[in-house]
């Protein structure tokens, strides 16, 4: 008797890993704008910020998504996705380049809409990306291949920055820059996406089934998510969380633009963006290492402790090294989220996907605190907007050691 051969999926395991590295890039690149559009487009704050809320606003669909995942299987919501992201950067092209006589506004809010659809994109990419990671291939290595995947995604997130850096930017003066610089760059981008959109089509992926949920049957459980306080105030927490990853970068223009002596010749603050998503990366493959090792209390409160105390000291730093100082947050931020939900998902039974999708609901942080923080810099300076996110760090602590067991017997 034969043993039934484990299919190879070698090849689609390739691909999927490249949409889990487009899903990184993307996400950050569409961040390290933001310096940029407040050049060509000559924002104040606030409407820079703006770059971060057309993107993430996009995550309040994430619920009306993932039933239409649902409806249409994984396959086609994965394939969708990439087709909704490739349209996004297409509309980015023709909207500009037929566009550019016409006024600043008007241009950059045909760039604003065109993230929003690269966005929607990469939230339905979001739903399905890990759970094929998870099929594609045996089991036992199933941890493995997910690992690769978040190890290539914190990759992608060092180099998106850098993409800006020298295919958007290229070397060009504040003067010179224009919206049309971006145009070919995300054509280039679309086209990229197309391809693994085609290939996926017609890619034979397995099917996914959704796996029962472990549910101690010794244990009462209530009979509805919406009576567990610790997932609202874990989605309040992972709110926050997001004000603190894209707190840095998105205020790092601002920065410079209070202290531009600190700038060399010809630079720009992308430049220093790798920086912080660099410590990122490093961050998240020193917790894959250790996260199984300490109690997620303990080591959350280590991470918003070595946050606050970066952010803390930039402001008592001379020159470049408060930067630098700021940028170093990176490395505590990087492990902060599974730990959130990890606090945030306890003692929930037969409810743990549903508050799930109630925590990840938080990322709409990302599109309301910058903005917010923007406001603050047109207002009252750059200083007090950054000081914002030690409210930030304090609400987290509050949910790490009280919020997360309130409910909880």
């Amino acid at each position: 008797m034969t043993q039934q051969q484990q299919p190879n999926y070698t090849f689609a395991l390739t691909v999927v890993i490249i949409v889990c590295f487009l899903i990184g890039f993307v996400t950050t690149m569409n961040n390290s704008m933001i310096g940029f559009c407040k050049t060509v487009f000559n924002l104040t704050e606030a409407q820079g910020q703006l770059v971060n809320s057309a993107f993430y606003g996009a995550y309040a669909l994430s619920i009306p998504f993932a039933l239409m995942m649902n409806k249409i299987g994984y396959k086609m919501t994965l394939v969708l996705g990439l087709a909704v992201v490739g349209i996004g950067f297409v509309i980015n092209y023709f909207g500009i380049s037929s566009n550019l006589d016409a006024a600043q506004t008007t241009i950059y809010n045909i760039f604003l809409a065109s993230m929003c659809c690269v966005a929607l994109g990469i939230v339905m990419l979001q739903l399905v990306a890990n759970p094929y990671v998870m099929v594609l291939g045996s089991p036992e290595k199933g941890a493995f291949r997910m690992t690769l995947s978040q190890a290539l995604n914190s990759v992608a997130t060092t180099l998106a920055p850098m993409f800006i850096t020298y295919f958007i930017i290229a070397g060009k003066s504040a003067d010179e820059l224009s919206g049309k610089d971006v145009t070919v760059p995300f054509l280039g981008l679309g086209i990229f996406t197309f391809i693994l959109c085609i290939i996926l089509y017609f890619l034979k992926l397995p099917e996914i089934k959704e796996e029962e949920q472990v549910v101690d049957t010794n244990k009462q459980y209530k009979s509805s998510v919406f009576k567990y306080p610790h997932v609202w105030f874990g989605a309040l927490a992972i709110f926050m969380y997001m004000g603190l990853e894209i707190g840095i970068p998105s205020m790092l223009s601002a920065y410079f633009d209070a202290h531009s002596d600190l700038l060399p010749a010809n630079g720009n603050p992308t430049d220093f963006l790798s920086w912080y998503w660099g410590g990122m990366m490093v961050g998240r493959f020193i917790g894959a290492a250790i996260l199984s090792k300490y109690q997620p209390r303990h080591l959350l409160t280590v991470c918003l402790l070595g946050g606050a105390a970066c952010v803390a000291v930039s402001f008592v730093l001379p020159g470049m090294a408060a930067v630098y100082a700021m940028l170093a947050a990176g490395l505590f931020h990087s492990v902060m989220w599974p730990l959130i939900f990890n606090l945030g998902l306890q003692e929930l039974g037969p409810h743990t996907k549903a508050a799930s999708g109630i925590i990840n609901m938080g990322v709409i942080g990302a599109a309301t605190l910058p903005l917010l923080m923007g406001a603050v810099v047109d207002a009252k300076g750059v200083s007090l907007a950054i000081c914002m996110m030690f409210i930030y760090y304090i609400y987290v602590m509050w949910f790490c050691w009280k919020g997360s067991k309130v409910g909880i017997k």
